[in-house]
């Protein structure tokens, strides 16, 4: 992997491990998920509607197909992130997410992308899926998934964080197709997905006005961090996927695992920190490796 799009992908796992600190804190539905659309539609719109007026045009019924793709999988992506938020730990359902989505979305570019990689390479996917597992809890995780008091919420966020890993591979596998073979700008790729989540979310923000507005001025600091911040750490994503193979960039995204495990469990007040910085210390390793291979 380029250095270039190793740098790029460190910055964005930083970036994406603050976002979703502050939607953790938020404890929001999928109204939430409409604050922060409007809020990325609203912030974004010069640079967004700037790259539409250079290739939008030009677009033909593959290119529209892939932004309304990648729309319906990034709202099905939050509602169960966020839903797993509420009944999970977020150092459960984060890491799981984080860890399955990548291992799928490089298996599906090797196999049916014709992707290659190197001994090294795979080594690196290795490291980086095993640090999710010590993250999630390691060996203490399936201890605790059969203790009683502890079964209902661990399960519940081993039950989150892989359905949320299942849209996270599905939306990069896209993604990924799009500014790779499709040639789409990474800009107007996440822009123009957005626009077409507000219109899916709008319905549910008009339903209940008065209720919604309340819940606005409740959740209106985290969802400015989230629908501000999260469209950079994802576009750079998608900038690397055009320099790097998807099956390297995927699982490099993982080194957001190192900030959020030194950051959520501070901020959040969760437990097991030492086997947590373990784990990152194990994803930061792998990603070298996917940068070597």
């Amino acid at each position: 992997m380029p250095l270039s799009a190793l740098a790029l992908v460190v910055l964005a796992g930083l970036i994406h491990a603050c976002w979703n600190i502050a939607a953790k804190k938020a404890g929001g539905d999928v109204r939430f998920v409409g604050f922060t659309s409007v809020v990325m539609m609203v912030f974004w719109a010069p640079v967004g509607l700037w790259a539409a007026w250079q290739q939008a045009p030009a677009w033909g019924l593959v290119e529209w197909a892939l932004v309304l793709a990648s729309a319906l999988l990034h709202v099905g992506y939050f509602i169960v992130l966020l839903r797993g938020y509420r009944q999970a730990d977020l150092t459960v359902v984060y890491p799981l997410a984080r860890g399955s989505g990548p291992l799928l979305s490089s298996m599906v570019a090797i196999v049916f992308l014709g992707e290659e990689i190197s001994s090294l390479g795979l080594v690196g996917i290795l490291g980086v899926v095993g640090g999710v597992f010590l993250i999630a809890g390691g060996p203490d995780l399936w201890k605790a998934a059969h203790e009683p008091h502890r079964r209902a919420r661990v399960r519940t966020g081993i039950f989150y964080g892989a359905f949320t890993g299942l849209f996270i591979a599905s939306y990069t596998v896209v993604d990924g197709y799009a500014v790779k073979v499709a040639l789409m700008s990474p800009i107007l790729v996440d822009y123009l997905g957005n626009l077409v989540r507000f219109v899916l979310l709008l319905p549910t923000l008009l339903r209940d006005r008065p209720a919604v507005w309340a819940l606005w001025q409740q959740q209106r600091p985290y969802a400015l961090v989230v629908g501000i911040f999260s469209p950079v750490s994802y576009v750079l994503v998608l900038y690397a996927m055009q320099v790097a193979p998807l099956s390297h960039v995927a699982p490099a995204r993982e080194v957001s695992m190192l900030f959020a495990a030194l950051l959520g469990g501070h901020l959040l007040g969760e437990k097991d920190r030492g086997l947590r910085v373990a784990g990152a210390a194990l994803i930061a390793l792998g990603v070298m490796a996917l940068g070597v291979g």
